[in-house]
Protein backbone atom coordinates (compact mmCIF):
# COMPACT_ATOMS: atom_id res chain seq x y z
CA UNK A 1 0.00 0.00 0.00
CA UNK A 2 1.24 3.50 -0.85
CA UNK A 3 2.40 5.96 1.82
CA UNK A 4 0.12 8.66 0.44
CA UNK A 5 -3.30 9.12 -1.19
CA UNK A 6 -3.33 9.15 -4.98
CA UNK A 7 -6.51 11.27 -5.17
CA UNK A 8 -7.43 9.79 -8.58
CA UNK A 9 -4.80 11.87 -10.37
CA UNK A 10 -1.52 11.35 -12.19
CA UNK A 11 1.59 12.22 -10.21
CA UNK A 12 2.10 15.59 -11.93
CA UNK A 13 -1.56 16.60 -11.48
CA UNK A 14 -1.51 15.48 -7.85
CA UNK A 15 1.69 17.40 -7.12
CA UNK A 16 0.29 20.56 -8.75
CA UNK A 17 -3.01 20.27 -6.85
CA UNK A 18 -1.28 19.81 -3.48
CA UNK A 19 1.19 22.66 -4.12
CA UNK A 20 -1.68 24.97 -5.05
CA UNK A 21 -3.74 24.06 -2.00
CA UNK A 22 -0.79 24.36 0.42
CA UNK A 23 0.08 27.78 -1.03
CA UNK A 24 -3.51 28.99 -0.70
CA UNK A 25 -3.89 27.57 2.82
CA UNK A 26 -0.81 29.43 4.08
CA UNK A 27 -1.68 32.62 2.16
CA UNK A 28 -5.38 32.86 3.10
CA UNK A 29 -5.36 30.92 6.39
CA UNK A 30 -8.11 28.50 5.37
CA UNK A 31 -9.41 26.53 2.39
CA UNK A 32 -12.46 24.37 1.62
CA UNK A 33 -11.74 21.01 0.00
CA UNK A 34 -12.52 17.30 0.22
CA UNK A 35 -11.49 15.28 3.25
CA UNK A 36 -8.87 13.15 1.47
CA UNK A 37 -7.21 16.18 -0.11
CA UNK A 38 -7.27 18.05 3.20
CA UNK A 39 -5.43 15.22 4.96
CA UNK A 40 -2.68 15.27 2.32
CA UNK A 41 -2.41 19.08 2.34
CA UNK A 42 -2.27 19.02 6.15
CA UNK A 43 0.84 16.77 6.09
CA UNK A 44 2.72 19.11 3.77
CA UNK A 45 1.62 22.36 5.46
CA UNK A 46 2.47 21.15 8.97
CA UNK A 47 5.95 20.14 7.80
CA UNK A 48 6.54 23.58 6.29
CA UNK A 49 5.27 25.38 9.40
CA UNK A 50 7.45 23.20 11.65
CA UNK A 51 10.46 24.05 9.48
CA UNK A 52 9.63 27.77 9.69
CA UNK A 53 9.24 27.63 13.49
CA UNK A 54 12.61 25.90 13.83
CA UNK A 55 14.47 28.39 11.59
CA UNK A 56 12.51 31.53 12.56
CA UNK A 57 15.37 33.40 14.29
CA UNK A 58 18.27 31.91 12.34
CA UNK A 59 19.51 35.04 10.53
CA UNK A 60 21.81 37.99 11.05
CA UNK A 61 21.25 41.63 10.13
CA UNK A 62 23.92 43.21 7.96
CA UNK A 63 24.41 46.86 6.94
CA UNK A 64 24.90 47.28 3.21
CA UNK A 65 25.43 50.34 1.02
CA UNK A 66 23.35 50.29 -2.13
CA UNK A 67 22.99 52.58 -5.13
CA UNK A 68 19.43 53.83 -5.54
CA UNK A 69 18.19 55.91 -8.46
CA UNK A 70 17.23 59.46 -7.47
CA UNK A 71 13.57 60.21 -8.24
CA UNK A 72 11.62 63.41 -8.77
CA UNK A 73 8.23 64.34 -7.26
CA UNK A 74 6.38 62.20 -9.87
CA UNK A 75 8.44 59.10 -9.05
CA UNK A 76 10.42 59.20 -12.29
CA UNK A 77 14.20 58.81 -12.41
CA UNK A 78 16.27 61.99 -12.50
CA UNK A 79 18.56 62.12 -15.54
CA UNK A 80 21.46 64.45 -16.31
CA UNK A 81 23.46 64.93 -19.49
CA UNK A 82 27.06 63.65 -19.39
CA UNK A 83 29.15 63.72 -22.60
CA UNK A 84 26.00 64.19 -24.69
CA UNK A 85 24.20 61.16 -23.16
CA UNK A 86 21.37 61.09 -20.63
CA UNK A 87 22.52 59.24 -17.52
CA UNK A 88 20.48 58.32 -14.43
CA UNK A 89 21.65 59.92 -11.17
CA UNK A 90 22.28 57.47 -8.30
CA UNK A 91 22.53 58.07 -4.54
CA UNK A 92 24.27 55.74 -2.08
CA UNK A 93 22.01 54.57 0.74
CA UNK A 94 22.78 52.39 3.77
CA UNK A 95 20.28 49.58 4.33
CA UNK A 96 19.92 46.86 6.93
CA UNK A 97 19.12 43.49 5.42
CA UNK A 98 18.46 40.04 6.88
CA UNK A 99 21.10 37.54 5.83
CA UNK A 100 19.94 33.94 6.22
CA UNK A 101 22.28 31.47 7.88
CA UNK A 102 22.84 28.26 5.86
CA UNK A 103 20.14 26.15 7.54
CA UNK A 104 17.50 28.88 7.13
CA UNK A 105 18.51 29.36 3.51
CA UNK A 106 18.06 25.61 2.96
CA UNK A 107 14.63 25.76 4.64
CA UNK A 108 13.66 28.72 2.41
CA UNK A 109 14.64 26.77 -0.71
CA UNK A 110 12.70 23.70 0.47
CA UNK A 111 9.65 25.94 0.90
CA UNK A 112 10.10 27.44 -2.56
CA UNK A 113 9.93 23.90 -4.01
CA UNK A 114 6.35 23.70 -2.69
CA UNK A 115 4.98 27.23 -3.05
CA UNK A 116 3.59 28.74 -6.24
CA UNK A 117 4.16 32.45 -6.94
CA UNK A 118 1.38 34.69 -5.62
CA UNK A 119 0.66 38.11 -7.09
CA UNK A 120 -1.56 40.54 -5.17
CA UNK A 121 -3.79 42.58 -7.47
CA UNK A 122 -5.48 45.73 -6.07
CA UNK A 123 -9.30 45.65 -5.98
CA UNK A 124 -9.71 49.21 -7.33
CA UNK A 125 -10.12 49.32 -11.11
CA UNK A 126 -7.66 52.21 -11.55
CA UNK A 127 -4.04 51.08 -11.66
CA UNK A 128 -4.75 47.36 -11.34
CA UNK A 129 -1.97 46.37 -13.68
CA UNK A 130 0.56 48.88 -12.38
CA UNK A 131 0.22 48.28 -8.63
CA UNK A 132 0.49 44.47 -8.52
CA UNK A 133 2.85 43.02 -5.92
CA UNK A 134 4.54 39.64 -5.73
CA UNK A 135 4.23 37.96 -2.30
CA UNK A 136 7.30 36.33 -0.74
CA UNK A 137 5.66 33.25 0.84
CA UNK A 138 8.73 31.95 2.75
CA UNK A 139 9.15 35.42 4.31
CA UNK A 140 5.46 35.42 5.27
CA UNK A 141 5.88 31.98 6.82
CA UNK A 142 8.99 33.02 8.80
CA UNK A 143 7.72 36.49 9.87
CA UNK A 144 3.94 36.11 10.35
CA UNK A 145 2.94 32.46 10.74
CA UNK A 146 5.91 30.92 12.62
CA UNK A 147 5.88 33.40 15.59
CA UNK A 148 2.26 32.35 16.38
CA UNK A 149 3.28 28.71 16.77
CA UNK A 150 6.57 29.00 18.71
CA UNK A 151 5.18 27.47 21.92
CA UNK A 152 3.18 24.77 20.11
CA UNK A 153 4.44 21.26 19.37
CA UNK A 154 2.69 20.39 16.11
CA UNK A 155 -1.01 20.52 15.37
CA UNK A 156 -0.86 23.79 13.44
CA UNK A 157 -3.92 23.02 11.30
CA UNK A 158 -7.49 21.92 12.00
CA UNK A 159 -9.98 20.00 9.84
CA UNK A 160 -13.65 20.88 10.38
CA UNK A 161 -16.25 18.79 8.54
CA UNK A 162 -18.82 20.87 6.65
CA UNK A 163 -21.02 18.20 5.07
CA UNK A 164 -21.45 16.41 1.80
CA UNK A 165 -20.97 18.18 -1.51
CA UNK A 166 -24.14 18.46 -3.55
CA UNK A 167 -22.69 17.28 -6.87
CA UNK A 168 -20.96 14.01 -6.00
CA UNK A 169 -21.60 13.52 -2.29
CA UNK A 170 -17.91 13.87 -1.33
CA UNK A 171 -17.31 14.93 2.28
CA UNK A 172 -16.28 18.60 2.27
CA UNK A 173 -14.10 20.02 5.03
CA UNK A 174 -12.66 23.36 6.08
CA UNK A 175 -8.89 23.16 6.54
CA UNK A 176 -7.63 26.12 8.58
CA UNK A 177 -4.64 27.30 10.55
CA UNK A 178 -5.25 27.06 14.29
Amino acid sequence: MAGYRKLGKTSSQRKALLRNQVTNLLYHGKITTTEARAKEVKKIAEGLIAMAVKEKDNFETVKVTAKVARKDKDGKRVKEVVDGKKVTVYDEVEKEIKKDKPSRLHARRQMLKVFYDITEVPTAKAGRKKNTKSVDMPAKLFDEIAPKYVNRNGGYTRIVKIGQRKGDGAMEVLLELV
